[in-house]
């Protein structure tokens, strides 16, 4: 897929990365030489065909180089989130049994480097030449070098093996969240992938013309897939972020036509835009609110107001494309009214991504859209979303159990989603069926949508629900700190503030008590995976004995 647009395109940028304060371009067919090097360079260490190769590293063009390099040599990218530790990265590099990793800099390198001998590990550095004394070293440069030097024999057995390559071969084995222990590693084949390009590509329009900009992880299958292969599967191009940190800043100077972001990034951009329109005057806190009233048809209150709103985004976006968790219903609504479509859409690692979506011409909002083309969708007896068709997984690695527990005799792959189809096919997520909690009493109560309303308040900042299995329902509440500091009443102020939600709850579905917690959430804490979702094991485990004060 990838070397035919690269002959039609030839000159034009497929990629777009900050070098020396500005952006400057990669051409298809730049990329078409480098990619090719690197396959070449990995054939001349030893890879063969099947053999895993880890990448480590933020987005950058190198990392789809790699990437795309290893799938030319036949390789199965295992792709590993920049933020995880290096006992989570060991894990990965162990389980998956990588040959060769590439990894960004000397500081990533660090976390692995010490296993290199123990697992025969050759390691590859994108950043400046390295050279240490023990365990050789390769810098990307180098690898790159050593498949210019390819002979013809060489470079003609490298396109006999892409010609030759199965559909149904493994293109990468991604590791998921682990929200509840280890990660298993995701079996994706080159069929898998392409199969939901080709589906996405029929509902949603995105082509040459168009720029994205790349700032979520491409470790995740949902930036890997759309904001990635599917983005070269129609001729498009893609900017990389510098960090989620300069996000802002390089939507103004990469001023791109389509954005993909997870929920966190449209809610951080809406509190942002909130946050400016408090501190305005009067009148002009006016105007914002009867433009967001009037919509952006109305010419008035789109030149006034919604435009200046859309030129924080960079001013050219025709649509935006969220997933990875639920899209809260208000947000997408303020964004409408402002003029920006946020198309919503569901899937997991395990489904390549894309499930369902809705689209640019027909969505509703509070749902995450109709099944792509391809792809099936039904409902189970106990309300659990099954899915069949090209884009499940081939199975977990080395772990035929796990792959048993989720695909059954006739191929549907059980999501563990919770959700109902309504009469037109526009699917709803309603909560996880693993999170569902069960009261002492019986009732059953979908923690997600309670959690949803309560960070929905801009004094929360995060919370988790608890009451499995107990009498009544509490919550662990992080406060926002920057609205609440150094506030002697801050617990009964977000009380307040639960009380209002639970006036339009069930009794059995109120919250009862909460406890307020020192400290946000993270990474680094292991509360968080890397997507950002909240590992509720370990908060139950971590804060036992706040939880066990609140049932007294």
């Amino acid at each position: 897929m990838f070397l035919a647009q690269a002959a039609r395109l030839g000159e034009r940028a497929v990629f777009h990365a900050k070098k020396e304060g500005e952006y400057q371009p990669v051409s298809w067919k730049q990329a078409r030489v480098e990619i090719e090097e690197t396959a070449l360079g990995l054939l001349d260490l030893g890879i063969q065909p099947g053999d895993r190769v880890a990448i480590f590293s933020e987005n950058r063009p190198e990392w789809a180089i790699a990437d795309l390099g290893i799938l030319s040599a036949g390789g199965v990218t295992v792709p590993i989130y920049a933020t995880l530790t290096g006992k989570e990265t060991e894990y990965i590099l162990r389980n998956s049994g990588a040959r060769v990793l590439f990894t960004s800099n000397t500081e990533m390198m660090g976390k692995v480097v010490h296993l290199q001998k123990e697992l025969d590990l050759k390691i590859v550095l994108f950043d400046a030449p390295y050279r240490v004394s023990g365990p050789r070293v390769w810098w990307f440069g180098e690898l790159l070098g050593l498949g210019n030097t390819a002979t013809a024999q060489q470079r003609e057995g490298l396109a006999r093996q892409i010609r030759e390559g199965n559909p149904e071969d493994p293109a990468s084995i991604i590791y998921t969240s682990g929200t509840t222990g280890d990660p298993k590693g995701v079996v994706l084949t080159h069929a898998n992938f392409l199969s939901n390009c080709e589906g996405v590509k029929q509902v949603i329009p995105i082509g040459e013309e168009d720029l994205l900009l790349s700032f979520l992880p491409l470790s995740h299958v949902f930036e890997r897939m759309a904001g990635y292969y599917f983005v070269l599967s129609v001729g498009g191009a893609i900017a990389y972020a510098e960090s989620l940190e300069t996000v802002p800043a390089n939507l103004l100077e990469t001023r791109p036509t389509v954005i993909t972001g997870v929920p966190r990034f449209y809610e951080k951009t809406h509190d942002r835009i909130l946050e400016a329109v408090r501190s305005a005057p009067p009148l002009k806190r006016a105007l914002f609110r009867w433009a967001l009233r009037a919509g952006s048809k109305n010419r008035i209150a789109d030149r006034l107001v919604l435009s200046k709103l859309r030129a924080r985004l960079g001013g050219r976006i025709r649509f935006c494309v969220s997933g990875g968790a639920p899209l809260p219903k208000k947000i997408a609504e303020f964004f409408y009214a402002a003029g920006i479509l946020i198309v919503e859409g569901y899937g997991l690692t395990e489904t390549s991504p894309v499930i369902t979506c809705n689209r640019t011409d027909r969505f509703r909002f509070g749902t995450v859209g109709l099944a792509i083309p391809g792809v099936e969708v039904r409902i189970a007896a106990d309300g659990e979303i099954l899915t069949r068709g090209p884009h499940v997984m081939r199975g977990y690695y080395q772990n035929p159990a796990a792959t048993a527990e989720v695909i059954d005799a006739e191929g549907w792959f059980h999501t563990g989603d919770v959700g109902r189809l309504d009469p037109d096919g526009f699917l709803s997520i309603t909560d996880r069926k693993k999170d569902l909690i069960k009261t002492s009493g019986g009732k059953m109560v979908a923690p997600q949508n309670l959690e949803a309303a309560l960070k929905a308040d801009p004094l929360i900042a995060d919370c988790v629900v608890i009451g499995d299995g107990r009498k009544y329902l509490t919550a662990l509440v992080v406060p926002n700190l920057e609205k609440l500091a150094g506030n002697p009443e801050a617990h009964a102020l977000v009380w307040e503030r639960v009380e209002q939600v639970n006036r339009s709850l069930a009794s059995f579905e109120q919250i009862k008590k909460i406890a307020l917690l020192p400290e946000p959430f993270s990474l680094g804490g292991g509360e968080l995976t890397p997507t950002m979702k909240v590992k509720r094991r370990v908060v139950s485990e971590r804060y036992s004995a706040q939880i066990e004060e609140l049932y007294k």
